[in-house]
């Protein structure tokens, strides 16, 4: 039967004419799957799929999503990564050439803002102990100095190890001091400008949080919404105010959902004081 996929010209230009067709008629797509996005199962026989390919330096992987959770597009991801994320898959899993036919997770959870996805580069892998880790983000604005700054707050929904390992410890922190994040031990002043990474506000609305390609190459997406998400006006005026947006980043159970920006900035001072939190002024791409 017929699968009900949808496969973008840019996937299709990834693994060519002859394996897309391949795909459309069933040949070499499962008929049913666990969605890269939300992680429900999906069946492309009776509903709607993208097909998203994340590619590394050499070698590429085929997830399946439910198109209501994903368009079909080409994720970069590094090399290293995209391994450990392949070793993850289960042994029978089919290949397609280069492309084998199963990826585990790439998603986000809502904060205050909106479901979204990570797109993982060197800073964060995707990989978390004991399961697969998600990214919680939540907008709200910080004073800092007297003065209302942007703010993006991220937190997984458990330890991040680093690609490959089985370590139970929780690199999250580390990994991202490594790529520049400061420890934060007291909100009192604003971080240092983190050049490289930025945050694309774009018709007013976020769509991710990029961070320097691997190799010198253009920015590549950490983290993206799955739609464009909604800011407050005040937000909004903020960052196209100082032009620039302070994330701060803790490990999972540091913050948690807080409803109000009072509490948020409470379990911000919290987590600093534990020597849980690490933070940087990323600069603002669009408007």
């Amino acid at each position: 039967m017929p699968r009900m996929l949808d496969v973008s010209d840019a996937v299709r230009a990834e693994i060519g004419d002859e394996e897309a067709d391949r795909l459309l008629t069933g040949e070499s797509a499962p008929a049913r799957y666990d969605c890269t996005s939300c992680r429900t199962p999906g069946d492309c026989e009776q509903e709607r799929t993208s097909t998203v390919l994340f590619v590394g330096e050499e070698t590429a992987v085929l997830a399946f999503a439910h198109a209501t959770c994903l368009p079909s597009q080409v994720v970069q991801v590094t090399e290293e990564q995209l391994r450990g994320a392949a070793r993850s898959i289960s042994a029978d899993a089919g290949a397609m050439g280069r492309v084998p036919a199963q990826v585990p997770p790439q998603q986000a959870v809502p904060g205050q803002t909106a479901p979204g996805y990570p797109a993982p580069g060197p800073a964060v892998p995707p990989r978390a102990v004991p399961e697969q880790a998600v990214l919680g983000v939540t907008s709200g604005l910080v004073l800092v100095a007297d003065e209302l700054h942007p703010a993006l707050v991220v937190e997984p929904t458990s330890p991040i190890a680093r690609p490959g390992s089985l370590s139970p410890h929780d690199e999250f922190l580390p990994l991202l001091v490594e790529q520049g994040f400061l420890p934060v031990t007291e909100i009192s002043s604003v971080p240092p400008v983190l050049h490289g990474w930025s945050v694309l506000l774009a018709m007013g609305r976020l769509h991710a949080v990029l961070q320097p390609g691997a190799n010198g190459g253009g920015p590549v997406a950490w983290w993206q919404a799955h739609q464009p998400l909604q800011v407050t006006d005040g937000w909004r005026t903020a960052a196209n105010k100082h032009q620039q947006v302070l994330m701060f980043a803790a490990p999972v159970g540091s913050i948690g959902r807080q409803p109000r920006e009072d509490l948020l900035r409470e379990a911000l001072d919290k987590a600093a004081a534990g020597g849980r939190l690490v933070a940087a002024a990323l600069p603002l791409a669009g408007t």
